[in-house]
């Protein structure tokens, strides 16, 4: 399991049953794996295995089986492991051998198993015969080739570990924001539930909505009575892997994919983003994928103070601090308070009352400032004027341009994408199949793309003989071509609506310098048919970087021409696996007045609820209804448009 912690979990205070069914679950997979990479017995290695599986399914609550003795009637579970199972969940403690097979095997090898592809046998055998004791270790004797002529082995197997290393690399540094939100929103729900908490709300990178996300951090108000029994309750959560450590006011823990209803997936993928992030390697590392999550329970009377301290940014903070300073007050997690020898909890005695962190600025004479603000780029000095942007919402789209169907690699027909974009309550909806030029992605022929632009046409005369309120737009997707060249004939772009340009040669562009790639792209720009500039920089998140581009030459570019009337959009793909631009950029793109478009990219109808994401980093960089085409009517759209 991809990142997940390899020690045996602590016993909850007030057992028994001193540990829950996830619990062990994952202690008695984590000694099949460790037993594995031992050398041990085949068939004592598959019983834990097995006990793994029937543990972690069971309906029965464990510390009642354990309790009745019923334990030892369950089918895989012998008297060794029933023995072991009764002794850890009724008294707390593991058995001897467990400990010490968790304590004697080195740590490298138990960091190799997240590289995808590579299992306790093939470490076994790494480690017999080539001494490897670590992911460094491998990753050198993969480069010296010393890998490929093992048996079972090879010259591909070799590069699939390489790239495998990178990737781990890449995967265990931080997580997407859709993944850190799927965590995060999913265990906030299990504490908001559970008896004894009044109030919880994620905190953190989460919260800001940064476009990756590290630890999880939840904030919860809770009277001190009931903490004890509220932090037995946390641990008894489904989804746990393996907890961290639970004290008086924080309870620390790894959570795994088991704590998904409906099982976990990432769901359709076009290809170029596939394979960028590491094709099915990725997807295995996901699936079995962890996150940590703190969580601090606190009296409910400090919990707006705890609240904004852990959501931060530390920027932010100081920030903070600095305008209570200004006052002669002191700020910190329990409260705003004067200065005072008192610390920690008992200084929140002194405190002004603040029941919501909006009152925590009007003690301070500021304007609220949302969490995805709070990154000290601005947001403090609009705060003391009262001059903070009244960002967008979700409520305020009407629609996205940049959607694709079956024409080029969508999985959804271009009626079903209609349907699903109706059903969001959307007005509108752009199609923009890719080019031809784009292979991989079956980009649409001049013929299908003035085929498919005629038969929206119809549909939208359709829908106004009958008096629904939807249009369709008819676009392309073109790739941007040497010398900044749009990839179909200008007659066969001047039939339909709107054009995105987008870079998908990443290979060719990576490898030239800034200026040309900059040049290329104000070249394409200046071509009468391009609309918006899609996915800016290329970039997928924790996979690759972007060209290399100067992006504020772009928009000042960009800027001029919407000055003179001709509409350049700059796309904001709010694919969680892009979100590009980025958010710092979407703020100069309003200081320009360069309209933003933000646009899921969607290849498939679940795709077009992506918009979300998008919506979320347009607030991050301080963008307002009026920034924005997707709030415009379709009429509005057909205006902006030049049609």
């Amino acid at each position: 399991m991809a990142g997940a912690s390899w020690t045996l979990p602590k016993p909850r205070m007030n057992g028994p049953p001193f540990f829950s069914r996830n619990q062990v679950s994952n202690a008695l997979h984590q000694m099949a794996v460790l037993l594995e990479l031992s050398g041990a017995n085949m068939f004592r290695t598959r019983s834990y295995q097995n006990g793994s599986r029937l543990i972690g399914s069971l309906s029965q609550d464990l510390g009642e089986l354990v309790a009745s003795g019923e334990i030892f009637d369950l089918k895989g579970i012998g008297k060794g492991l029933g023995t072991a199972i009764t002794q850890a969940v009724a008294e707390g403690e593991w058995p001897t051998d467990w400990v010490e097979l968790h304590e004697n095997t080195p740590a490298g090898l138990i960091e190799m198993l997240g590289i995808p592809g590579v299992g306790p046998k093939k470490i076994k055998m790494l480690h017999d015969e080539l001494g490897v004791l670590s992911v460094a270790d491998l990753q050198e004797v993969c480069v010296k080739n010393e890998v490929a002529p093992m048996k079972g082995f090879g010259a591909k197997s070799q590069q699939k570990i390489l790239d495998g290393i990178d990737l781990l690399a890449r995967f265990s540094a931080r997580r997407r924001l859709d993944i850190g939100l799927r965590y995060g929103q999913t265990f906030l729900s299990m504490i908001m539930d559970l008896d004894g908490v009044e109030r919880a709300e994620l905190a953190g990178s989460a919260r800001r909505r940064k476009e990756t996300i590290g630890d999880l951090d939840i904030v919860a108000a809770v009277q001190p009575e009931d903490v004890e029994k509220v932090t037995s309750e946390i641990l008894s959560l489904k989804g746990i892997a393996d907890v961290k450590g639970a004290g008086d006011s924080k309870v620390s823990v790894i959570l795994d994919t088991s704590i998904f209803d409906g099982g976990f997936s990432l769901g359709h993928l076009d290809a170029n983003v596939l394979d960028a992030i590491g094709g099915e390697s990725y997807e295995q590392l996901e699936s079995g994928g962890t996150i940590d999550a703190q969580v601090r329970l606190v009296p409910p009377h400090v919990f707006a103070y705890t609240l904004a301290y852990f959501t931060g940014s530390k920027e932010h903070n100081i920030r903070m601090r600095q305008a209570a300073q200004d006052k002669g007050l002191k700020l910190n997690e329990f409260g705003l308070m004067p200065e005072t020898e008192l610390t920690g909890i008992e200084a929140a005695a002194t405190s002004l009352p603040a029941s919501t962190e909006s009152e925590i600025y009007q003690h301070l004479g500021l304007q609220f400032v949302t969490p995805e603000l709070r990154e000290d780029m601005g947001e403090m000095e609009a705060s003391a004027t009262n001059s903070l942007p009244d960002l967008i919402t979700l409520s305020n789209i009407k629609g996205a341009l940049h959607n694709h169907t079956t024409l080029s690699d969508g999985e959804a027909s271009l009626e079903q994408m209609a349907d699903a974009a109706q059903r969001m309550g959307w007005n509108w909806l752009g199609i923009a199949d890719h080019s031809p030029t784009l292979t991989v992605a079956h980009g649409a022929s001049a013929e299908d793309l003035l085929s498919q632009h005629a038969t929206m046409q119809q549909y939208n005369q359709n829908w106004k003989d009958e008096g629904v309120d939807f249009r369709l737009f008819s676009g392309v997707e073109s790739d941007i071509l040497e010398d900044g060249k749009l990839d179909h004939p200008d007659d066969v772009l001047a039939q339909i609506d709107y054009v995105v340009a987008s870079v998908h040669a990443m290979g060719r562009w990576r490898s030239r310098d800034e200026s040309q790639n900059t040049e290329d792209l104000l070249k394409c720009l200046d071509h009468p048919a391009t609309t918006v500039l899609g996915h800016p920089t290329g970039r997928i998140l924790q996979g690759r970087d972007g060209y290399e581009v100067d992006l504020h030459t772009v928009l000042e570019y960009m800027s001029e021409a919407n000055k003179d009337g001709t509409l350049k959009a700059v796309e904001l793909n709010a694919s969680p696996y892009r979100l590009d631009l980025d958010w710092r950029l979407c703020k100069r793109a309003k200081e320009l007045d360069v309209p933003v478009v933000i646009n899921p990219d969607a290849h498939s109808i679940q795709g077009l609820g992506d918009i979300d994401y998008g919506v979320m980093v347009a607030r991050k960089g301080w963008l307002e209804k009026a920034d924005v085409l997707n709030s415009l009517s379709a009429d509005e759209l057909v205006s902006r448009l030049g049609d």
